[in-house]
């Protein structure tokens, strides 16, 4: 790792531990031309891509005492299509739920979704209008555990119906969480996702809002509301800037992942609070 002063977003020590293993591998699993020339540190390419993902800045605008912002998006793209990216989410979560005193594999799970606008440089063919909340972008589609943990993501036009993009989660959760036989939802998916999930051998059921006005937590739903709000700390996602929705998704895994690796380690998350080195002088 380079002698530079850290920033905010640079993974610990220990948090590097917790993943180092996961890209010696795929470094070490790396044959052909070029790739004897290893110039670039791999903590540094995870730092770089921690520090778009949560200052959401654009690739172009790195510090430049990171590697090259090409080289950086090159290996966040390979990253992206060979699996390691969701690799190592998948292996923080494992991690997290062991730390919790849970099984690896879960039983019960929620689906929500969440519509986002999009920047001027997204695609008009992936984008589209959510007209219940009037929003041009795209919409995050996600399954959780009852931590809050995400084991299925899809991000489609915001105009594709929550019940639509539900269905494919529930495709993609039974065959990598084939344990969960309970999903719940609210009630803004249709009752073909009932039957959808029946066929999968999972049962979703609808939690119902409270009648009583104001705001108060849905039992069960909570907790992916909360996965929102995790989301939204990384200034990257409070607006979709990619220009394809897989690498959306992408920027969804390593935001869990930063999240996940702090939580292992006791670190806190940095908030944008502003905060003031001046003492205090006593009254």
């Amino acid at each position: 790792m380079s002698a530079r002063r850290a920033y905010r977003s640079d993974v610990s020590n220990a948090r590097w531990a917790l993943i180092e293993p996961v890209f010696t591998a795929w470094r070490a699993g790396r044959t052909g031309p070029g790739t004897a020339a290893r110039v670039h540190d791999l903590r540094e390419i995870v730092n770089a891509i921690l520090y778009v993902n949560r200052t959401g800045i654009p690739w172009e605008y790195l510090p430049h005492d990171f590697p090259p912002y090409k080289t950086v998006y090159d290996y966040y793209a390979k990253w992206e299509a060979d699996g390691t990216t969701q690799q190592v989410h998948d292996l923080l979560r494992d991690k997290t739920r062991r730390a919790h005193g849970r099984s690896i594999q879960p039983t019960a799970a929620v689906v929500d979704a969440q519509s986002v606008k999009t920047s001027t440089n997204v695609p008009e063919t992936s984008q589209g209008i959510d007209a219940g909340k009037k929003i041009k972008g795209r919409k995050r589609h996600l399954i959780t555990d009852t931590l809050g943990l995400v084991l299925a993501v899809l991000v489609t036009a915001a105009s594709v119906h929550d019940t639509a993009g539900g269905k494919l989660l529930l495709d993609d959760l039974a065959v990598a969480h084939p344990s969960v036989s309970k999903v719940w939802a609210d009630g803004g998916y249709q009752n073909s996702i009932f039957n959808h999930g029946a066929a999968l051998g999972i049962d979703v059921e609808v939690v119902q809002r409270p009648r009583t006005k104001g705001f108060e937590p849905l039992p069960k739903r909570w907790v992916i509301e909360r996965t929102f709000g995790w989301l939204m700390q990384h200034r990257r996602l409070a607006r979709d800037y990619e220009a394809l929705p897989q690498r959306s998704r992408t920027m969804i895994h390593w935001a869990m992942a930063n999240k996940m690796s702090r939580d292992l380690t006791g670190e806190s998350a940095p908030t944008w609070r502003i905060e003031t080195d001046i003492p205090l002088t006593p009254a």
